[in-house]
């Protein structure tokens, strides 16, 4: 079975919904909302569906907000739609467990079932074996600057779904939506 069928069965799809729903969020360029997604999908998925397979699919641009930094000034982050964080949700679910398991055991961000207090946790037992260093790291503004066609390049090594690969480049060349007074 190819990876993008993987990604459209119903209970990776069950569980992107699930996901995204109980993550919550605010709406997109679209402006549709998680409780609006459901149905949504029961009138629009056999299309969705189609575009997908058919490597059709377009995905909209990003709704660009800025939000306040603990440390002051201002992160800019684009939300993506409703629908744009489901389709995200089931192509990680499938993309996790053919890379995830490629991972350090010492990364902690953004991997499933870890966390950052496992991360100080595990630093802490380092110390206390009497080790003299811990790195934390964090790749500031990473996503902005990471050259894509390197990055594909990466991806198509394990990947060989062209239309998973098509759909990945497609999120990565989003547009972002500016809110310009009033708009959104």
């Amino acid at each position: 079975m190819k990876l993008i069928e993987k990604m459209i069965e119903k209970e990776n799809l069950q569980r992107a919904l699930k996901r995204v729903m109980s993550n919550g969020g605010s709406p997109g360029v679209d402006q549709m909302t998680t409780e609006e997604l459901a149905q949504y999908l029961e009138r629009e998925w056999s299309r969705i569906r189609r575009e997908l397979l058919e490597s059709r699919y377009i995905p909209r641009s990003v709704r660009l907000v800025e939000i306040p930094k603990p440390s002051g000034g201002m992160r800019q982050l684009g939300i993506p739609t409703v629908v744009d964080r489901f389709i995200q949700q089931a192509l990680l679910q499938v993309l996790t467990s053919i890379f995830d398991p490629t991972f350090s055991e010492n990364s902690y961000g953004f991997r499933p079932n870890r966390s950052a207090q496992q991360a100080i946790l595990k630093a802490q037992e380092y110390v206390q074996e009497g080790r003299s260093y811990v790195v934390d790291l964090d790749l500031e503004k990473f996503f902005d600057r990471v050259n894509h066609d390197i990055l594909m390049s990466k991806v198509a090594r394990r990947i060989k779904d062209k239309r998973v690969l098509k759909l990945i480049r497609r999120y990565l060349n989003a547009g972002i939506m500016v809110q310009v007074r009033g708009s959104f």
